[in-house]
């Protein structure tokens, strides 16, 4: 009887297991880290979901999205988290998304009304800098200095896809001869936005393509305020990241509950310190110490989502043009 009632109990044990739902969220390299904002937001949501939710590292923000297209229904993945507005109009005509139940009120400085795509942080592009650096306040006065800098790949990075938007968002139809002036700066082009950073901070180049908020990582995390952000005259290309979820998962409800669970204060007050952009909802703590010194840039820019498809094609042209002379 002994023996019968051990192994009565390892069954139940391993049926238990067997039976706890699984959400599997394909998202990019930084967000899953030890110091990005993965490990917490897990630990907040399966306190509330009686589930495990599985983080799967995919590269950068846009190999997102080439990732899903070449699963298409057989992928894995119940939500993708790390699309941003560059991407959702590409990502929605797959017809691999399904819409959301969520409703919020979102405190970025534009409007919101996606049907499909949550958002979950935001933030503005711009060129990180030792402090002692006297940067150039433009891009063609960048393309007319010396400065080093480093930037990623548009067609793996969403970073380096925001970058094309920011030129051409402020320069139009003078894009091209932006980028003609800047190809001698460019050090060279990672694939993502980790790596480029991290040859900036081995001293490779003089600014980096990232984030207004990114020096908010070196004054709170390290207590360092040897790092600033270049405050340009054309204003600065916005950011806003979201999450999707698939249409063939077969975790309806829980893809639901995750959705509505990325703008509670539990995950949204996770994100100025772990993921360093602003969080789409403000945390009800406010913001972190430190976040007050960050560069506001006097003008916002960013190209609708309907209307970025038409202009990426001729934005990546000019760019390779440009960096093949």
């Amino acid at each position: 009887m002994k023996y019968l009632t051990i192994a009565a109990g390892l069954f139940a044990a391993t049926a238990a297991v067997a039976e706890t739902p699984v959400l599997t969220v394909y998202t990019y390299d930084s967000f899953v880290s030890d110091w990005g904002p993965g490990p917490k937001v897990k630990a907040a949501f399966e306190e509330t979901c009686d589930c495990e939710l599985k983080f799967v590292g995919a590269g950068d923000g846009a190999a997102l999205l080439a990732r899903i297209k070449l699963e298409g229904a057989r992928s894995d993945a119940d939500i993708v988290l790390g699309l941003d507005t560059n991407l959702t109009e590409a990502a929605r005509q797959t017809g691999l998304f399904a819409d959301h139940t969520v409703s919020a009120e979102y405190g970025f400085p534009i409007g919101w009304n996606d049907a499909q795509f949550v958002p979950y942080d935001w933030g503005f592009f711009a060129f990180v800098k030792n402090v002692d650096l006297s940067a150039p306040t433009n891009f063609k006065a960048l393309g007319d200095s010396d400065l080093k800098i480093v930037i990623q790949d548009p067609r793996s990075s969403t970073p380096g896809l925001g970058l094309l938007m920011w030129v051409k968002a402020a320069y139009g139809d003078e894009a091209k001869s932006v980028w003609e002036g800047l190809s001698d700066n460019i050090v060279t082009v990672t694939k993502g936005w980790s790596e480029a950073y991290g040859m900036f901070l081995e001293g490779e180049a003089d600014m980096v393509l990232s984030y207004t908020t990114s020096p908010a990582y070196h004054l709170i995390a390290e207590s360092d305020a040897s790092k600033d952000a270049a405050k340009f005259e054309e204003g600065h290309y916005m950011q806003i990241e979201v999450a999707g979820k698939l249409a063939n998962t077969d975790q309806d409800a829980l893809a639901d509950q995750f959705l509505n669970f990325m703008v509670s204060d539990a995950f949204q007050s996770i994100i100025p310190t772990t993921n360093w952009m602003y969080p789409a909802i403000k945390p009800a703590t406010g913001w972190p110490n430190g976040f007050e010194t960050l560069v506001i840039p006097d003008k916002a820019l960013l190209i609708s989502a309907d209307k970025v498809g038409g202009l990426r094609d001729e934005a990546l042209a000019e760019w390779l043009d440009a960096l093949s002379q």
